[in-house]
């Protein structure tokens, strides 16, 4: 959710456009002067008034790549992060735009209690379209995220979200009964009308399973492990915060086995804080190795979310078939 690095890229290009007409008129500007010399005196009169004309319109040429600019400087954000005074406290407090994060009245995350959801009458028709893409990863302080090729989408109730990217969060950002996971992983869809739907995964160690038996958290975590590893074996660092791997992931290796979900209307987990969001928190977690998720928390390093106000709003339970 993050495009810095595009932006000055942006700058780049406007910047060579502003300079290649300027250029360009001048070198025709100095040809019409050299050649007037050699010409009578109505034909230098001729060339002389257009060359006044041209000298005035360069300006106006230059003009529109100056005003794209400013504009393109004009809409950067301030930076914002998980501690300190750029915190989620004082994210309202950067950015106008970032009001929602103080005013808004269903945001994200919350606690997912299993005894306050309703299961749904009719559960919502959840449907997983995930193709294998290439895997490339970016690390911009705050979060590792995956960008997908367009081709991959869910369909929740004959509406269609195209997949985005992933993302993850440690330690979680829901909790469940007021349990703390491991790690969150977000998958971040919009449909063609612009309206998001995120699925959330949660994470834990295989040390952390205490309700199943050591072959069974053995078994789950090995099944799941391999296509973490991706992520893993190729994390990028500070200094090189853009990583192409060569590798190929599919997402919808990373989704639990069961898609039994919470759902509810709630927000982005940071800033703009925007609603309406519809999440879909998978009830299973994956289990990961111990070691595999200690590497994704000492790159991420809490970049959670606090647990924001429920609002009375209404949690369903959407058991998978």
């Amino acid at each position: 959710m993050h495009h810095t690095m595009d932006k000055r890229l942006d700058k780049r290009r406007y910047k060579k456009r502003d300079k290649r007409p300027t250029k360009t008129i001048r070198d025709f500007i100095t040809t019409l002067y050299t050649m007037s010399r050699k010409m009578s005196c109505k034909m230098s009169c001729a060339i002389a008034l257009l060359l006044f004309s041209l000298l005035n319109a360069t300006p106006a040429i230059a003009q529109p790549f100056a005003k794209t600019i400013t504009q393109s400087a004009a809409t950067e954000r301030p930076y914002w992060n998980y501690k300190d005074t750029t915190g989620p406290d004082y994210w309202a407090d950067l950015d106008p735009a970032f009001n929602n994060c103080k005013a808004g009245k269903n945001q994200s995350p919350i606690n997912l209690t299993s005894a306050e959801s309703t299961e749904s009458a009719e559960s919502a028709n959840l449907y997983f379209h995930y193709e294998p893409v290439p895997l490339n990863l970016i690390y911009d302080g705050r979060t590792l995220e995956v960008p997908y090729a367009p081709g991959s989408y869910i369909r929740l109730n004959g509406q269609q979200y195209n997949l985005l990217q992933f993302h993850l969060h440690s330690p979680s950002e829901h909790t469940v009964n007021n349990r703390v996971w491991d790690a969150e992983l977000h998958l971040v869809h919009q449909s063609d009308k612009g309206d998001l739907a995120v699925v959330a995964v949660l994470l834990q160690s295989s040390s952390q399973s205490s309700s199943q038996s050591r072959s069974q958290v053995s078994s789950q975590a090995s099944s799941h492990a391999q296509y973490f590893e991706l992520l893993s074996q190729n994390l990028p660092t500070p200094t090189e915060n853009k990583l192409r791997t060569g590798q190929i992931i599919n997402a919808q290796n990373l989704l639990p086995h069961q898609t039994t979900t919470y759902r509810y209307s709630g927000s982005l987990t940071t800033p703009p804080c925007s609603e309406p969001v519809t999440w879909l928190v998978m009830t299973e977690p994956v289990t990961l190795p111990t070691e595999q998720l200690a590497q994704y928390q000492k790159l991420l390093n809490h970049n959670n979310r606090p647990l924001q106000p429920p609002n009375n709003r209404t949690v369903r339970i959407d058991i998978s078939h």
